[in-house]
C-alpha cells in the first residue's frame, strides 16, 4: 500500500496515527532517524503512513509525530498532529498513557475504565502489536500519546456528553477512516446509552440534538445524562435501545424533526427525506381543515409558520395529538418499546399538551 496523501480516497484513524508515531519513535531509538514513512499492521492489513517529525532525545527516549491529513471528509481531527513519546524500559511491559490533548474518561459505561486515557481497545492493541515486534527480549516500552489542540477540538465532538474530559479520543476499529462514513458517529451516539445505563438511569429521553436537549432540561425534571441525542439516526438509536434492554422512552423534540417520524421516516436528515409539509397537511385534513387551510400550509417553508397557521384556526392541539399518536404507532410497529412523545416549538411550547406525566 502506498503512503497516504491528500488525494487518498480514505484517511487514517487517530489510532493508526498514534501507532505510526509510536513505531517511528521506537525506530529512532534503535538508530533509524531518517524515516519518511512507516509501515504498520492494522486490523484489515497494512498501512504505510507518512511521518511528520522524529526527535531522538537520548539513548532510550524518542518522540515522533504524524499529521492526520485531509481525505475528503469533515473530520474534526483532520490536520491534528498526533505525537508519541516512547521510552524503552527493562520491565518487559508495554504501557500506554495519554498526554496533552487526549481525553480522560470520567463516567462509567465506556470501553475504557473511569480514570484512564480515552485510548480505545483496538488502537491500544494496534500500538502494542506494532511496538512489540520491534522490541528485543527483556525490553518494554512506556508510550505517551499527546495531541496539541486536542482539548479545543474535543468541544466539537460527542466527548463532553460522554464524560471524556480534556481532549479527544484515540479511536478506530479498522485503521482507516472512509469519507462520509457515519459509523464512528453512530458509535458515539450509542455510547450515550452505555453511559446512562451504567449510571443507573432507566427513564431516558431521546432528543434530536442540542436544541431538544436544552428545551428538555428547561422544562423537565431530568438530569443531563438521562437525555440521549439521537441526531438524525432515529431508527438506529431505537434499535440500540431495544438491544440494550430498554423498555420505554420519551421522544422529545422540535416539530421540524419529530413530525417526520409520523411518516415512517427513521433517518430525519433533510437530504434523505423531508415530508414535514405533507405530514402536517395530512393530519390537518384528518382533523377537518379546509382545502384553503391545507393550501396555506403548503405555502409555508418552515414548521414554525405551519404551527402559526394551525393556531389561527384553533386546531393546533388536535393536529399534533394526531401526529404524536402516529409517531408512537410507527415506532411501536417496528420496535418493542413503550414510547411517549412530546412535540415542542422553538420557544418550548408543547404542541401536544395532553401529554402530562
Amino acid at each position: 500500500m502506498t503512503p497516504l496523501n491528500n488525494k487518498a480516497p480514505y484517511g487514517i484513524t487517530t489510532g493508526s496515527a498514534a501507532t505510526a508515531a509510536s513505531v517511528a519513535a521506537l525506530m529512532a531509538i534503535k538508530g533509524v532517524t531518517d524515516l519518511k514513512s512507516v509501515r504498520i499492521n492494522v486490523p484489515f492489513g497494512e498501512l504505510e503512513i507518512e511521518v511528520h517529525n522524529i526527535e531522538k532525545k537520548d539513548s532510550n527516549v524518542a518522540r515522533a509525530s504524524v499529521i492526520k491529513k485531509p481525505y475528503g471528509d469533515l473530520d474534526v481531527t483532520i490536520n491534528l498532529e498526533i505525537i508519541a513519546e516512547v521510552t524503552i524500559t527493562t520491565n518487559k511491559v508495554i504501557s500506554i498513557r495519554g498526554g496533552e490533548g487526549v481525553g480522560l474518561v470520567t463516567k462509567p459505561g465506556l470501553q475504557i475504565p473511569v480514570g484512564e486515557a480515552a485510548i480505545n481497545p483496538v488502537p491500544r492493541s494496534m500500538i502494542e502489536e506494532n511496538v512489540k515486534s520491534l522490541l528485543v527480549d527483556g525490553e518494554g516500552a512506556l508510550i505517551t500519546i499527546s495531541i496539541p489542540g486536542g482539548k479545543e477540538v474535543a468541544s466539537r465532538t460527542m466527548n463532553p456528553r460522554l464524560g471524556i474530559e480534556g481532549g479527544i479520543s484515540i479511536l478506530g476499529t479498522t485503521g482507516i477512516s472512509r469519507p462520509m462514513s457515519s459509523a464512528a458517529y453512530k458509535d458515539s451516539l450509542e455510547c450515550q446509552l452505555d453511559v446512562a445505563l451504567a449510571m443507573g438511569y432507566e427513564d431516558l429521553i431521546y432528543v434530536p440534538g442540542n436544541i431538544g436537549e436544552k428545551l428538555a432540561l428547561n422544562s423537565m425534571q431530568v438530569e443531563k445524562d438521562q437525555i440521549i441525542q439521537m441526531s438524525n439516526y432515529v431508527g438506529f438509536m431505537l434499535e440500540k435501545a431495544v438491544e440494550k434492554g430498554i423498555k420505554k422512552l420519551i421522544i422529545y423534540g422540535h416539530a421540524g424533526k419529530l413530525v417526520k417520524i409520523a411518516g415512517g421516516i427513521f433517518n430525519t436528515k433533510h437530504s434523505v427525506a423531508d415530508a414535514r409539509t405533507e405530514i402536517i397537511a395530512a393530519h390537518a385534513a384528518l382533523k377537518g381543515a379546509s382545502p384553503t387551510l391545507i393550501a396555506e400550509i403548503f405555502s409555508k417553508k418552515t414548521t414554525e409558520d405551519m404551527v402559526d397557521i394551525l393556531n389561527k384556526e384553533s386546531i393546533r392541539e388536535e393536529v399534533f395529538q394526531s401526529i404524536s399518536q402516529s409517531i408512537k404507532d410507527k415506532i411501536q410497529d417496528r420496535f418493542p418499546l413503550k414510547v411517549e412523545v412530546i412535540i415542542v416549538r422553538m420557544d418550548g411550547t408543547v404542541l401536544n399538551p395532553s401529554y402530562k406525566k
